[in-house]
């Protein structure tokens, strides 16, 4: 553990990779992997599950095997996975990575986790089941626009930054209230933001034009679904004891096809809901990047991204 004393200009580095769904993550930390001597420690909160390859856009077998990812297939569908734990399990493999001279490149889109990593976390109340059933079955009857309003009535601050029909975090918020009595915000507020352990260069690769990443989008999903990800969902379902609450089922693609086979949507409506998901994702994920994570910026769609990033990362190593 490096000692928080330390002057910033002596620890050791690590170089986060962030930007938003189809912006071309993976590739380019594979590209900048075969340059310099970093190791790859996934950012994704989709990954982390076992079995679910198609509909995360986990890397296959063989570039796993020529590029290892830490923190990919860490868990069940069945189970949860936190920002707390994240942040644990990431120090502990930075701390692996940085023992042996080479420099730790977190790339991902889950952008609470690279938030998590970098300011540290709040001590929130763990996880109820049942004050999550309890919410899920209001949403059920009355929607998740009519829980972000209630939210917006105990927590404004917290209902502002989330769309209506964001479930799992509007759920979350709503949780926290109910278990502490106060908002998630306050909470927040108050929380200790430790010094960062290491010397952070972030880069954001961020579309110029939002038009061609809803297209990148809508042909990836398109080819999910050609690969498999329904026979991949069905699959899941027979191998394990999966509910449409877990957060394995919550993941963008994942939670359409599952309302597809539990007949709560029509089949002919899988493709336009998965990209509706999966945009709307993206936007969130580029909010995030701009206002709250405020990395370098590279264009993903500049034919010379991965030169840019390479220039950027290069000066980690001067």
């Amino acid at each position: 553990m490096i000692d928080n004393t330390t002057p910033a200009g002596h620890l050791p580095p690590a170089i986060l990779l962030m930007g938003p769904t189809a912006s071309g993550k993976t590739r380019v930390a594979i590209e900048l992997a075969r340059r310099f001597p970093v190791e790859l420690v996934s950012v994704d909160s989709a990954q982390v599950f076992r079995d679910m390859d198609i509909g995360t856009a986990k890397p296959d077998a063989a570039t796993l095997a020529d590029f290892p990812h830490r923190l990919i297939d860490l868990i069940s569908p069945e189970e949860t996975y936190s920002a707390a734990r994240f942040r644990a399990d990431a120090l502990a493999a930075m701390a692996e990575i940085t023992a042996r001279g080479r420099v730790p490149l977190l790339v991902g889109g889950t952008m609470l986790y690279f938030k998590a990593l970098i300011e540290g976390l709040v001590d929130l109340p763990p996880a109820d089941r049942a004050t999550r059933l309890e919410i899920d079955q209001v949403a059920a009857a009355r929607g998740w626009p009519a829980l972000h309003a209630e939210l917006a009535r105990v927590d404004p601050a917290t209902a502002a930054r989330l769309h209506p029909t964001d479930s799992q975090r509007i759920q979350r918020a709503l949780e926290v209230f109910r278990l502490s009595g106060r908002p998630l915000s306050a909470l927040i507020a108050i929380g200790a933001r430790p010094a960062p352990q290491y010397r952070f260069l972030s880069i954001g690769l961020l579309p110029s034009d939002r038009a061609i990443l809803h297209q990148r989008i809508a042909d990836r999903f398109a080819h999910m679904l050609a690969a498999g990800l329904e026979a991949e969902v069905d699959g899941l379902c027979r191998k394990y004891r999966l509910a449409a609450e877990l957060p394995s089922m919550r993941c963008v693609g994942y939670r359409q096809v599952w309302d597809v086979q539990a007949g709560l949507a029509p089949r002919g409506e899988l493709r336009d809901r998965g990209i509706y998901a999966s945009r709307q994702l993206a936007k969130r994920q580029i909010t995030w990047i701009g206002n709250t994570l405020q990395p370098q910026e590279v264009d993903c769609l500049c034919p010379d991204v991965l030169g840019k990033a390479s220039r950027l990362v290069a000066s980690v190593f001067v």
